[in-house]
């Protein structure tokens, strides 16, 4: 069937430029098949038709359209660079120069930084535009998504289901072919919980191997900035240029999986899962054998589980009050920690004040912080060695999470096998890799009966990001066939 009017046109050629990658629209714009503008006005009017999913909490039209301008003059002058003209959507725990930063909270609507975080400087140099600021859970507290002074972010695949966090909008808007990618933020979960739910592709780096410099934290053991793409190699580029690792050999070869070792964890990774979650996950892990992976199995320990969760939760909790209140100090930004608590939503404020707070009736110890970090630390990255090193695994596989996506309105209490439990649980995979600062990616690995996606995460040894970038590319293709 073929458009019949010009407002029919108009449509298909918005969906076709929506639907490009940011590697593919990149070089359309490079090499002259489209102008910025063009590209930039059919995401304004996409982003436009899909306001309902809340992804962003400021888009500036009129700048963008002249940023994009700019860009086209630029390319027309012989400027090259690898994002040039390719609008971003950035995570509003990021300062950017120019545009409100809220970092999810209300008393900060209207808070403009005078500086630029360093991964945005980064995408800007390489000629990206920054689209707008996505929302995001308030401070970055939180795994479902939900604000209470910009909405809840609703997922593009179903609109009364939660997109996961705290990165929400950066997801949505990704999955939403809003922008080709985003750059979002992980402490426990907050990249690839969303990128899980959302069907994306997210990656946390190594943390310290990005740049976090103006960049909202929670913990400064755990913290790392990343990013959503709806594809590995798109996460390579962005990669790329925020380490300014321009080139790796590694991403250049290597298509197959023919002796390609991988590990999973049973007894660990696939306790609390829903059936058509551990299904999926032992379907993708044959597809893999049949393509030449090698999967070995590995134990973990039988207390590995609560050595993880009360050791990254304990480290978590315990580093927010500092870090927050630093930040807030080396930024002159306008308000205080004392200040954000008592605007907290009463659900965020009365977790605060339990486990954040000195004081707090579940808030961690001078004493059993420091176990966590050199006792409880080591111990875990002593057993994921044995499984990278003692059976040569590339990376560990398990489900992203436990569950698809879930209800809006349950989002407080979930149920997973038949089990009711916090909605903390949706972290339960992603915790073990931001433990230690292990790099982490999702990978979209189909769809449940009722068409939601279900994720799949690899984690490689720390430094090993080129590694598990370039195996998890390999994945991708596998996956996609």
């Amino acid at each position: 069937m073929y458009p019949t009017s010009v407002t029919q046109i108009a449509l298909q050629e918005t969906t076709d430029l929506t639907s490009l990658g940011l590697g593919d629209a990149a070089a359309a714009v490079r090499n002259g098949d489209i102008t910025s503008e063009s590209y930039t006005a059919a995401l304004l009017q996409h982003a436009r038709a899909l306001a309902e999913l809340n992804a962003f909490t400021t888009i500036n039209e009129d700048a963008v359209l002249e940023a994009a301008r700019d860009a086209d003059k630029a390319h027309a002058a012989g400027l090259a660079a690898p994002l040039l003209g390719v609008p971003l959507g950035v995570k509003d725990s990021y300062l950017t120069k120019g545009l409100p930063t809220s970092l999810g909270l209300d008393s900060l609507a209207h808070f403009i930084p005078r500086e630029d975080a360093d991964a945005v400087r980064a995408i800007k140099e390489a000629g990206a535009i920054v689209f707008g600021k996505n929302n995001l859970v308030e401070m970055s507290y939180g795994l479902t998504g939900h604000n209470e002074r910009y909405g809840q972010v609703k997922n593009p695949h179903a609109r009364d289901r939660v997109t996961g966090g705290s990165s929400s909008g950066s997801a949505a808007s990704v999955a939403a072919g809003i922008v080709p990618a985003s750059l979002g933020g992980d402490t426990v979960g907050s990249i690839r919980v969303p990128a899980s739910f959302c069907g994306v592709v997210g990656f946390k780096p190594t943390t310290g191997r990005w740049p976090r410099t103006g960049v909202a934290p929670i913990s400064h053991t755990l913290d790392t900035t990343g990013a959503f793409a709806r594809s590995v190699q798109d996460c390579i580029l962005v990669d790329q240029v925020v380490t300014g690792e321009q080139a790796a050999e590694s991403f250049a070869r290597g298509y197959g999986l023919k002796g390609a070792r991988l590990a999973f964890a049973p007894r660990q990774f696939l306790d609390l899962l829903d059936s058509e979650v551990e299904i999926r996950f032992r379907e993708v892990v044959r597809r893999l054998q049949d393509a030449g992976a090698e999967i070995v199995e590995v134990d973990l320990g039988d207390d590995f589980n609560a050595l993880i969760q009360t050791s990254t939760w304990g480290i978590f909790a315990y580093e927010t009050m500092g870090a927050i209140s630093g930040f807030l100090r080396r930024h002159d930004i306008p308000t205080t920690f004392e200040a954000i608590y008592e605007s907290l939503k009463p659900q965020l404020r009365q977790t605060w004040g339990h486990i954040v707070l000195p004081g707090g009736a579940a808030a961690t110890s001078a004493e059993d912080y420091q176990t966590a970090l050199n006792v409880s630390r080591p111990e875990i990255q002593r057993r994921l060695n044995r499984a990278f090193v003692s059976h040569g695994a590339l990376a560990i596989l398990q489900p992203t999470t436990p569950c698809t996506a879930p209800l809006i309105e349950e989002q407080t209490t979930l149920h997973i096998a038949g089990q009711e439990v916090s909605y903390l649980a949706l972290a339960n995979h992603t915790v073990s890799a931001s433990s230690v600062g292990l790099p982490g990616i999702s990978l979209p690995a189909g769809l449940s009966r009722a068409g939601l996606p279900i994720g799949l995460e690899l984690d490689a040894p720390l430094a090993k990001d080129r590694i598990l970038l370039n195996i998890s590319r390999r994945i991708e293709a596998v996956l996609r066939t």
